[in-house]
């Protein structure tokens, strides 16, 4: 068996919560805190949990917009996380992102074409004619009209902008890229064409995907494996469709009861979750769900679970953080 393309090995990213007149480190955000994971080529992991889970931050973390307190990020086993800014260059080539929001994320001075061009340009490729020439087949790529190439973000639609903010990330033919939420702040007939754009050029480019979303049928659509997150960990994972027909951890069976049924007369068990998520500032002792968990017994309360295999097998092992077989 060949090794992945992206390894993430107890990956930690904190933050120092500073108060006072001096400012002082006064604690630690664990925003990432011991997280685990693997893509392989070709495939798409699906991250999911709710908003402050940490999510966004390992996807920043593992392309280094966010350095790593401790942990490993293995590239095609070179560690990006111990890796000096000077020798990121040659990585920004092979990972890339999509951020969530397509009008924060581009240049409103800029026109399409210069920001289409900028990756050529800063790696040194082409000269000015022929990196238009590809910022004219990217646009045709992501389903744009060549006329954009001259006019800038603010005069397209929200689908467009990720179109472009898509064919951006795509430029440099990329091996992997993180799709941070890359549909949520879309309509929901926009998400669909969004989304099948996004298998249509990993089919095309031969692309991995981290695709993080809080939205579990999305991520259950397009992922081959889901990984579910909560206060900085991993809690579940497995093959996508094993997860969402047989889950195993409590905080999964919610996320899976909250999503809606296509047929409204259907009935079915809804799962609602007491009380509000914990600080990653003052985490819980024990497993990070037990204040919320309508299964919690003393020994969740005092030991935290590590994640243990309950099924599947080779890269569809299903593993869960649970002390309890639910």
């Amino acid at each position: 068996m060949s090794a992945p393309l992206l390894e993430v090995r107890d990956l930690r990213t904190w933050f120092p919560v500073r108060g006072g007149v001096l400012l002082a480190a006064r604690g630690q955000c664990k925003a990432v805190d011991g997280v685990s994971l693997s893509v392989w080529p070709g495939e798409t992991v699906g991250l999911v949990g709710e908003s402050g889970c940490g999510k966004s931050t390992l996807g920043k973390s593992i392309v280094r917009l966010v350095k790593p307190t401790a942990g490993q990020v293995l590239f095609n086993g070179t560690d990006l996380a111990s890796l000096p800014r000077r020798r990121l260059k040659p990585f920004r080539r092979e990972v890339q992102m999509i951020f969530q929001d397509p009008a924060d994320s581009l240049n409103s001075r800029l026109t399409v074409g210069s920001m289409l061009e900028e990756p050529f340009l800063i790696h040194g490729i082409g000269d000015d004619a022929s990196r238009r020439e590809k910022a004219l087949e990217l646009l045709r790529v992501v389903g744009l009209p060549p006329a954009a190439i001259d006019r800038f973000p603010f005069e397209f639609s929200g689908g467009q902008r990720q179109r472009i903010g898509i064919a951006r990330a795509i430029a440099l033919n990329p091996k992997l890229i993180i799709c941070d939420e890359p549909v949520s702040a879309l309509d929901a007939s926009i998400q669909s064409q969004i989304l099948n754009l996004l298998l249509d050029l990993q089919e095309r480019l031969r692309l991995s995907y981290l695709f993080i979303a809080h939205d579990l049928a999305v991520v259950k659509h397009v992922s081959d494996r889901i990984a579910i997150m909560y206060l900085g960990h991993v809690v579940e994972s497995g093959d996508g469709e094993e997860v969402y027909r047989h889950p195993r951890h409590p905080y999964t069976r919610a996320l899976i009861s909250a999503v809606p049924q296509p047929v409204p007369r259907r009935q079915r068990y809804r799962q609602v979750l007491s009380g509000e998520v914990p600080s990653p500032i003052d985490p819980p002792p024990g497993c990070p769900f037990q204040p919320r968990c309508p299964h919690v017994q003393s020994v969740c309360r005092e030991q935290r679970p590590p994640l243990r295999e309950v099924g599947g097998s080779g890269l569809a092992v299903h593993t869960v953080a649970c002390h309890f077989d639910l």
